[in-house]
C-alpha cells in the first residue's frame, strides 16, 4: 500500500481547521491544534499562502482561507444556492441593462465575485469569478457594509485607501454613505474605484431576512449615468433583480 505524503496531510488538516470555527487563527493556535511545531506549521502556511490557498491579515498576523480555493471550486459554485438562484435573474439583468452583472459575497474584508455575466455586446471581456473587490469603494461592497454587521465591522477595520479623488475614506463620511445606502436600498460607485466606471448594487436576503450577498451592474460612466446621476431605470432593474433572487431564497417581499 502506498504511503500517504505527510506534508499534504498536514496541509489538508490546516485548511480544514481554517474552514471551521474562528474566522482567523494565529500561528500558535494552528500549531497547537494540529500538534505541530511552530516552525513546521509556519512552513506549511507560507507555502499555502504563496499558492493563494491561505491569506494572512497584515494587521493581526492571523491566517484565513484564500480566494484561490474558490477559483478551484467551480463545481461547488454550480451547486451554491445563492448562485443557483441568481442565474436566471442575473442573465435577465444583463440583457435588460446591457451591462456586466456581478454577484458578490463578503470574504476577508472584501467582496468575492461568485458570479459574473458578461455585457451582452460581444466585446472582449475577462471572466472575474474569484476576483476580489474592496468593501469601501465599490457598489457591491457598500451594500454589504450597509446591511451586513460583519461586513460593517470589517470595513471599519480595513485600510480604506483612496483609488480616485472621489473615494470616500473618512469614517464619518463613510457612515453617512452607508446610512444613505440603507435609506434608498441601493449603493452607487461613480468613479470611486475606477476612473470612467460606474456601478449600482442592491442587497440580497435569505429566508431569515439576513443579507447573504449583493448583485449589481458595472459599466462606463456615460452609459450607466445621465447628467452625472445613475440612470433611474438601471437602479430599478438592479433592485428588481435583488428582490427576485431574495424571493427565490425564501425572503418574501421587500
Amino acid at each position: 500500500m502506498a504511503r500517504n505524503i505527510q506534508s499534504l496531510e498536514r496541509a489538508a488538516a490546516m485548511l480544514r481547521l481554517l474552514a471551521g470555527g474562528e474566522r482567523r487563527l494565529g500561528l500558535s493556535d494552528i500549531a497547537s491544534s494540529l500538534g505541530l511545531a511552530k516552525g513546521t506549521a509556519h512552513g506549511i502556511l507560507r507555502t499555502l499562502q504563496q499558492e493563494g490557498f491561505v491569506e494572512q491579515d497584515t494587521a493581526s498576523g492571523r491566517y484565513q482561507l484564500g480566494a484561490e480555493l474558490l477559483r478551484l471550486g467551480t463545481t461547488y459554485l454550480d451547486v451554491h444556492e445563492l448562485r443557483a438562484r441568481a442565474l436566471v435573474w442575473t442573465d435577465d439583468l444583463a440583457r435588460s441593462s446591457g451591462e456586466s452583472v456581478y454577484l458578490g459575497v463578503l470574504h476577508q474584508q472584501g467582496v468575492l465575485i461568485v458570479h459574473h455575466v458578461f455585457r451582452p455586446d460581444d466585446s472582449r471581456q475577462v471572466l472575474e469569478i474569484g476576483a476580489m473587490q474592496p468593501l469601501h469603494s465599490t457598489a457591491l461592497g457598500k451594500v454589504l457594509s450597509a446591511y451586513d454587521p460583519v461586513a460593517h465591522s470589517e470595513v471599519l477595520e480595513a485600510d480604506r485607501k483612496p483609488f480616485t479623488d472621489r473615494t470616500v475614506c473618512e469614517p464619518e463620511d463613510f457612515e453617512q454613505l452607508l446610512d444613505l445606502t440603507r435609506a434608498r436600498g441601493y449603493a452607487a460607485d461613480v468613479e470611486e474605484t475606477w476612473t470612467g466606471v460606474a456601478s449600482v448594487a442592491a442587497p440580497i436576503h435569505d429566508r431569515r431576512r439576513m443579507p447573504v450577498g449583493a448583485v449589481g451592474i458595472t459599466g462606463a460612466v456615460e452609459r450607466v449615468c445621465r447628467d452625472g446621476e445613475l440612470r433611474p431605470e438601471l437602479v430599478a432593474a438592479v433592485r428588481d433583480c435583488a428582490r427576485a433572487v431574495s424571493r427565490d431564497l425564501g425572503a418574501g417581499r421587500f
